[in-house]
């Protein structure tokens, strides 16, 4: 075929050809990105591992699965409430070469940490707590990044929802700077029992929001503190603000109405550093 026919064709076919490269782009550029967290594959492994304890992020269904050893991993899953998700078998497919027989589970880069023991550790220790909790940050630069703030502040503890989070994969990894390979980070499946928890610890709850009447240099963070932090768009979920006991804001002085949540969570948590160094 000559090349002045191939662009005829092209051109003639572009309605329909252009929608589906786009598709077939984003879709090659999803399992480059989850191609980073490591994935076992089959009814039985999967089950096994959940059985065994290990730490499982989410688990993906073939659409329209069934059987009974499908039902009890269902049943288990609910159990210890892992996330699942219903895919179609081209998802799948992407993922791993092996036969997966209709099920994939996500395995996390690294170990979780007990959010109990981990507090509990910080309080014999003797040192001043400053947890961060992250409320649907679910884009891994920003999760990166934030958890390398966090870290360079002293943050103890990072607590992360089991739905609705980014995937702690080597992006999130890399952007952090092996921060999250350093610092303990804790999953747990309801952010408002977290939250309880650390206010029955004697953390008071901040709350980092732009319709705060405080400004963050104004608030007092020389007392043990977790930090709530939420996504760009819709910010913190009305129920973790409503638990906590103060919020902040960072005044700006430009044009541009807010600034990125990495960036933000940063600011915060070093005016909490300033503030506690200066009282040492």
């Amino acid at each position: 075929m000559g090349v002045q026919r191939y662009y005829f064709i092209l051109y003639n076919t572009k309605k329909r050809l252009f929608p589906v490269l786009i598709s077939y782009i984003c879709e090659k550029r999803n399992t480059m990105n989850e191609s980073n967290v490591n994935i076992i594959a089959g009814l039985r492994p999967v089950l096994e591992a959940v059985k065994a304890g290990r730490a499982v992020e989410r688990v993906l269904f073939r659409q329209g699965l069934d059987g009974e050893l499908f039902r009890e991993l269902q049943s288990l899953l609910a159990e210890k409430k892992i996330p699942v998700q219903f895919v179609p078998a081209a998802k799948l497919h992407s993922l791993t070469s092996v036969a997966h027989q209709g099920v994939a589970a996500y395995l996390p880069l690294i170990e979780y940490a007990d959010m109990e023991s981990v507090l509990s550790e910080v309080l014999q220790q003797g040192r001043l707590p400053l947890a961060l909790l992250l409320d649907g940050i679910t884009d891994v630069r920003n999760f990166g990044g934030i958890a390398r703030s966090a870290e360079c502040a002293g943050v103890q503890l990072m607590i992360v929802p089991s739905k609705g989070a980014a995937p702690i994969n080597t992006e999130a990894i890399k952007t952090s700077a092996g921060a999250l390979a350093r610092m303990p980070v804790c999953r747990t499946a309801n952010l408002r029992e977290a939250i309880y928890y650390l206010k029955d610890c004697g953390l008071q709850i901040v709350a980092a929001t732009e319709k705060a009447a405080q400004t963050v240099y104004t608030a007092n963070f020389r007392q043990p503190t977790a930090l709530i932090v939420g996504a760009e768009d819709t910010g913190i979920s009305a129920s973790a603000l409503k638990l906590a006991d103060a919020a902040v804001r960072i005044p700006l002085q430009g044009g541009i109405a807010s600034l990125n949540v990495s960036a933000a969570t940063a600011v915060v948590l070093f005016e909490a550093v300033r503030q506690r160094e200066a009282k040492s």
